[in-house]
C-alpha cells in the first residue's frame, strides 16, 4: 500500500485501528471474586471491606488485570482512588502491557485519567506490544483532551515505538486530517514535539500530511517551522 507519492509502504492494518487491550468481558466478570469483583462492579465500600479485611491489591485476572485495571475499564474513579490510597500499583502492566493511563487514555475517559495522573501514575510508562506510550494512544486516537492532560504530566513528547513512530507521526498517519487530529498535532507542536523525527523511511509528520492533503496539519508545522 502506498499513501502518495515519496510515502512508504506499510502494512495496511497500520492504517486501522491498532489493536488495543481488552476489557474484561461478561463471562470474566462473572467469574470474579473479591476486590475484582468489587472494582468491576464499582463497589467502593467493598473494596474498603476487603482490604481491611487483608485482601491482597495485586491479585490478577487470567488476562493479568489487577483490581485498578479492572476499575479503569469500568470507569469507576472513586474506586481507584480507594485502591490508590491504599497501595496499590498504579503503573502495573497487564498481560498485553497496558497501564490504567494508558487504558484512560485510549477510552477518552477524562475523568479516569486525571484521577490515575494525579494519584501519582506515571505518563511516561512504556505500554503495548508496540511499545508506545499513552501519548502515541491518545494522538492515534484524536482524543486531544487526554493528549492534553497527559503533556500536562509530562509525557515524554519524542518517544518512538517499535514501528518507528513518534505521538505527532501516528496524529497524521494514523488520522483523519479532522479537527480532532488536528487540534492534537496543535498541542504536541505546542508542548515542543520534535517534528523533524521522521519514520524508518525518514518521512516526517510534515510530508506524511503533505501526502494526505491535511491542510490546516501542514500550516501548523510549517508555522513552526518559520518561528
Amino acid at each position: 500500500m502506498t499513501c502518495g507519492k515519496g510515502v512508504s509502504s506499510y502494512p495496511l492494518f497500520l492504517y486501522g485501528s491498532v489493536q488495543a487491550q481488552t476489557a474484561p468481558s461478561a463471562q470474566e466478570a462473572s467469574g470474579y471474586e473479591g476486590l475484582l469483583k468489587a472494582a468491576h462492579e464499582g463497589d467502593v465500600d467493598s473494596i474498603q471491606s476487603l482490604l481491611d479485611a487483608g485482601a491482597d491489591l495485586h491479585s490478577k485476572d487470567s488476562a493479568g488485570r489487577t483490581a485498578l485495571h479492572v476499575a479503569a475499564f469500568a470507569s469507576h474513579h472513586e474506586v481507584l482512588m480507594a485502591l490508590a490510597e491504599s497501595g496499590a500499583d498504579l503503573n502495573a502492566l497487564e498481560n498485553d502491557a497496558y497501564d490504567v493511563v494508558t487504558i484512560a487514555a485510549v477510552a477518552n475517559d477524562i475523568e479516569v485519567l486525571r484521577t490515575v495522573l494525579e494519584s501519582g501514575a506515571s505518563a511516561g510508562n512504556v505500554t503495548s506490544r508496540y511499545d508506545g506510550t499513552a501519548l502515541i494512544a491518545a494522538a492515534h486516537l484524536g482524543h486531544h483532551q487526554a493528549v492534553e492532560l497527559l503533556i500536562e504530566y509530562k509525557a515524554p513528547l519524542d518517544h518512538v515505538n517499535n514501528l518507528a513512530w513518534t505521538a505527532l507521526i501516528e496524529a497524521v498517519v494514523l488520522g483523519d486530517g479532522g479537527a480532532d487530529h488536528t487540534e492534537t498535532v496543535r498541542l504536541l507542536l505546542q508542548a515542543g514535539a520534535d517534528q523533524s523525527i521522521g519514520d524508518r523511511q525518514g518521512v516526517t509528520p510534515l510530508q506524511h500530511a503533505r501526502d494526505r492533503g491535511y491542510a490546516e496539519m501542514i500550516s501548523l508545522f510549517e508555522q513552526r517551522i518559520t518561528r
